[in-house]
């Protein structure tokens, strides 16, 4: 029986290379354009919150100085399943994820804004169960956890 691969993190950096695998795979699995739309922004937003200095910390920080602390809460919480465009669009203004997500992803920032509305708080209720970011250096499994919702 084989082992299951482990998530290699170096620094507590994850190896991106792994997480994008993964996601080629998932989009390969996926039939709808919308699935497949949706593991490449997962990919691609995992990818720009490992490359970005406060991480997740920073996405909780920047929801809510955007007056969306209550969103952060209730999908930290998992009380709330999704988030609008518009949502996200707010909350993470100004912090250059929607754009880097968007060229990572090979999608326009439009098509991340509409994914995000379901990935984000998966991302969210994984990453910071009840509001509190989880040391970087676990992210490698948590997006195990989250991409494989996208199979």
């Amino acid at each position: 029986m084989a082992l299951p691969k482990k998530q290699a993190c170096y620094g507590g950096e994850v190896n991106s290379m792994g997480i994008m695998d993964m996601i080629q795979s998932l989009a390969g699995q996926t039939g709808a354009a919308a699935g497949t739309d949706q593991a490449k922004v997962a990919g691609g937003f995992i990818e720009a919150l490992t490359q970005h200095p406060e991480g997740i910390q920073g996405v909780l920080d920047a929801f809510r100085n955007n007056g969306m602390a209550e969103h952060v809460n209730s999908w930290g919480a998992g009380q709330a399943a999704t988030a609008t465009p518009e949502q996200v669009q707010q909350g993470l203004g100004g912090t250059g994820l929607i754009e880097k997500t968007a060229e990572k992803a090979g999608v326009s920032p439009q098509v991340v804004q509409m994914a995000l509305a379901t990935v984000l708080p998966m991302v969210i209720q994984h990453f910071a169960p009840n509001g509190q970011a989880t040391p970087t250096s676990s992210m490698g499994s948590m997006a195990k956890q989250i991409l494989s919702k996208f199979a």
